[in-house]
């Protein structure tokens, strides 16, 4: 599928240059076109998700993406310089995304987002709800003081349980494995593998798998940048000052405070969020879906539940997942998107064995059946070590 990058000039404002915004559009031309924002900040859209987009095509979807202000094809004012801080704002996102309807005639959309994406979304319907002709949130973000619920759902499983994968856990820390680490870690290897991936991790000292993980999921000092990939550089002053990236941690073991710390003198102090999206979601007057994976640690199931007690016309779809079923299972997402468009998302909760049974795609597909047999395969070569 040949895809042309649009662009749609964003005026200079609150001291922050004009810059072109990258978008792209694809699939067939539809009555009611969707607009997909990915999570992060800092996950490109051009290039991430070309897979995505011909997936939606194949099954009718009229697909718009936007490369988020900061990141990618959207990084560099007119002059070529990176954008500035002051460019980054929440609000000015959301603007970017009302511009690119604008652009291209939409009067309204269906508005899909995926984690941070989801945050946009809402914020999006508290900022333009006159665009929105409804909604889907994959792993619900709704709050910057939500991390407490992070924390009792990470504690629970990771450290105050009596069995093996805690006490390997509690094992690891005493062994003197930092702890920001250990959670980095076995948070991801449960979202993308479930309790069998993190066991071979916990049981023995760290090995290739453990490596490998820490390659994926861990933030160190250095800021990520994977160009037109992930560029966290730049879109982290929105992280650390309006979704409170820079959290103090409580004292306790295994904080999600700590996931960003290392970054935090690098970026402006947390000032308040733009919306209170707790409060935003009880106005939405359409027909909201909101995706929960039952492996989500990261915005865990208690989110979701409380955005569809608040919205008046809002459905809930569990699946067998981790966190963001844009990255790690495409298919459902869609399959659901299809749904809504069509307006058949009451159908959606009886079919969620059908969403869970659709093949997976992308490197999500092997990489957790990779990462198991490496662990495996550490195992082994312990075994053959002890036995010399």
């Amino acid at each position: 599928m040949r895809e042309n990058v649009r662009r749609v000039r964003r005026p200079a404002a609150d001291g922050a240059p004009a810059f072109d915004l990258a978008y792209v559009r694809s699939g067939p031309r539809g009555a009611t076109p969707v607009l997909v924002i990915p999570g992060g900040p800092g996950l490109a859209s051009v290039l991430p998700y070309r897979g995505l987009r011909r997936w939606a095509a194949r099954g009718g979807l009229d697909l718009i993406m936007v490369e988020h202000r900061g990141v990618g094809r959207s990084r560099h004012d007119l002059e070529g310089r990176a954008l500035p801080p002051p460019a980054m704002r929440i609000t000015a996102v959301l603007d970017d995304l009302a511009a690119v309807l604008d652009a291209e005639g939409i009067d309204r959309a269906v508005i899909v987002g995926s984690s941070y994406g989801s945050y946009l979304a809402m914020a999006f319907g508290a900022r333009h709800p006159e665009r929105v002709s409804a909604m889907l949130l994959d792993s619900a973000l709704q709050s910057a003081h939500d991390i407490d619920i992070e924390r009792a759902c990470l504690r629970g499983l990771f450290w105050d349980a009596d069995d093996d994968m805690a006490r390997g856990v509690r094992r690891l820390v005493s062994a003197g494995v930092s702890e920001r680490v250990v959670l980095d870690i076995v948070r991801a290897a449960y979202e993308l593998g479930g309790p069998d991936l993190v066991h071979p991790l916990v049981r023995h000292e760290p090995g290739f798998a453990w490596r490998a993980l820490g390659a994926y999921a861990t933030r160190g000092a250095e800021i990520a940048r994977f160009p037109g990939i992930y560029e966290f550089d730049l879109v982290g002053t929105i992280a650390f000052r309006e979704l409170g990236y820079g959290g103090t941690p409580d004292g306790h073991p295994l904080d999600p405070a700590r996931t960003y710390l290392p970054l935090a003198s690098r970026y402006p102090a947390f000032v308040g969020e733009p919306y209170d999206l707790i409060e935003a979601v009880r106005s939405f007057d359409w027909p909201l879906v909101v995706l929960s994976g039952d492996r989500d640690l990261r915005t865990p199931s208690a989110i979701a539940e409380r955005v569809v007690a608040a919205a008046p016309d809002a459905t809930l779809v569990r699946i067998h997942n981790g966190h963001s079923a844009l990255d790690t299972h495409p298919m459902a997402l869609l399959n659901a998107v299809r749904r809504l468009v069509r307006g058949q998302q009451d159908r959606l909760p009886a079919d969620e064995p059908a969403l869970d049974r659709l093949p997976r795609k992308g490197l999500s597909a092997s990489f957790p059946a990779l990462l198991l047999h490496v662990a495996h395969l550490d195992a082994l070569l312990r075994k053959r070590v002890l036995h010399r």
